[in-house]
């Protein structure tokens, strides 16, 4: 999970580039209507089965399976929009005539917005939760604040607790939003905790609990993130307006970065609205009847749609935080020119894989105390992520998967590194050879990343059908076509890291 500089691969010939997306956009789309002509075949089953909801495109119906995007979108349409606008209109307004008042205005207005939508009792918990946190990290013991917080994380899976704080609210989304802001809350918790059991003692107390106040309720990234280390967060918030102000042009960079979000919502509406591939995942009877080019286009508007809601859920909150002078991490890259397990973790969810980095993987040794300790590392890194996302059988087999792919990549890595393998690639093999022998062991990587997403996506029952037909049943017919236009997808991704836009 260590972060490396980007690798110039060997240019290609023109035309070999050339085929290789034409192949790549060539199967993407064909696999996509043949997604969308099953779906329309089956509409009205699915539609029995699963509510499919009135389409806001003329012919066309909605499918609200997805339970994350639905979600996002009515607390959107109820509240979330409103109160971000708000931040955003308070922000400008004190960075303007009060800046000194800033942070403190904002950090009320946060901690205002998150009790009228989570209520006091809702409130009250993170507030407890902060106290303790903030209590244990005066001690200054890492081990000791890693165990309270990972306790408090564990009360979300208390039953007693959840079924008094199900009473809270008149409806599950309401209870559902307090498990979110909690669990994203518990993220910043440790992150303060360690970044203050670390730096030089003496510092105020009460600076530092107004502080973690302010980093806690900072309301874009407050549900959902993306995560900003506390030790990023502050030092962001306390630069000079001078020394931050990238864009001058605060109007125009709202105006365009608007516009994408708008632009990116549409795609998504329009995928669940073309293709009902969440309530297909969620039919055993479907998985196995879907013709295979149909199968593939299902697994890949799956990767495409998670990517692009993540647009949406982390490009507002991103632009507001750009605007309030911060650094968010970056957008999740294209998931269609990943290529490896280590590159998919590197550049999805950037914020989560830097407070990886930072608070697990580097203080257990990560790769400066050899391979034992990488493994260990990693392996931590991977176990606390499938705890973090609920701990499910299914999570289990997720986290699994990636914790195996990333140290066979590493190992394969390691192994054409040592002097005298890479002594005799470097003799047999051309500079051209090397990058397509690396596209060819990548697009086995990129096989079992996107059946490691699915199972992350729909459940256990979806790997192991798409596995059975895709692997078993197919290996002669459908595994070898995969393989090919992988193999493209592989040459792509390698083209794009090494001469990004």
């Amino acid at each position: 999970m260590t972060s490396k500089s980007k690798a110039q691969w060997s240019p290609l010939p023109r035309t070999e580039i050339l085929v290789y997306w034409v192949l790549s956009i060539g199967s993407h789309l064909y696999s996509f209507y043949q997604l969308h002509r099953f779906s329309k075949e089956h509409e009205a089953g699915l539609a029995r089965e699963f509510q499919l909801e009135k389409g806001l495109l003329k012919g066309f119906k909605r499918d609200p399976s997805d339970f994350e995007w639905s979600f996002w979108t009515q607390w959107a349409k109820k509240s979330l929009l409103w109160t971000l606008t708000g931040h955003g209109i308070l922000s400008r307004f004190t960075s303007s005539f009060y800046p000194k008042l800033r942070v403190p205005a904002l950090t009320i207005y946060g901690l205002m917005a998150a009790s009228g939508v989570l209520g006091v009792k809702g409130v009250s918990v993170l507030l407890v939760h902060l106290g303790l946190t903030f209590s244990v990290a005066l001690l200054r013991k890492p081990a000791l604040s890693w165990g309270c917080n990972l306790l408090l994380l564990s009360t979300l899976h208390i039953q007693p607790l959840q079924e008094i704080q199900r009473g809270w609210y008149e409806t599950e989304e309401e209870y559902y939003l307090l498990l979110f802001s909690v669990a994203v809350c518990g993220l910043r918790f440790i992150s303060f905790s360690l970044e203050h059991c670390w730096c030089p003692a003496g510092r105020g107390g009460v600076v530092q609990l107004c502080w973690l106040f302010s980093y806690t309720f900072y309301h874009p990234f407050f549900y959902n993130g993306p995560i900003v280390t506390y030790k990023d967060y502050t030092e962001q918030m306390q630069r000079p307006a001078e020394e931050s102000d990238r864009d001058g042009s605060a109007l125009r960079y709202l105006v365009l970065r608007s516009g994408r979000i708008v632009l990116w919502w549409c795609v998504a509406e329009y995928m669940i609205h073309a293709m009902y591939m969440h309530s297909i995942q969620s039919n055993e009877t479907y998985l196995e009847m879907i013709p295979p080019w149909a199968l593939g286009g299902l697994a890949l508007a799956l990767v495409q749609f998670f990517y692009v809601k993540y647009l949406v859920l982390f490009g507002l909150p991103s632009m507001l935080a750009t605007l309030d002078k911060l650094v968010p991490p970056k957008l999740p890259s294209c998931v269609s020119i990943m290529h490896s397990f280590t590159g998919m973790w590197r550049h999805f969810d950037e914020g989560l894989y830097r407070w990886l980095i930072r608070y697990i993987y580097v203080p257990l040794g990560g790769a400066r105390h050899g391979p034992l300790s990488q493994i260990l590392s990693t392996g931590l890194a991977f176990g606390f992520v499938c705890v973090w996302h609920g701990g499910r059988d299914y999570l289990q087999y997720w986290a699994l998967m990636n914790w195996a792919g990333v140290l066979v990549e590493n190992g394969v890595k390691s192994l054409f590194a040592s002097s005298s393998i890479h002594s005799l690639v470097e003799q047999y093999f051309s500079a051209a050879m090397r990058r397509r022998s690396v596209a060819l062991l990548s697009a086995f990587s990129t096989a079992m990343l996107i059946l490691s997403n699915l199972v992350f996506l729909g459940g256990g029952h979806v790997g192991r059908i798409f596995w059975k037909r895709v692997v078993i049943q197919g290996w002669s017919t459908v595994a070898p076509p995969m393989l090919a236009f992988l193999y493209c997808f592989a040459h792509i991704g390698l083209e794009w890291t090494s001469h990004p836009p």
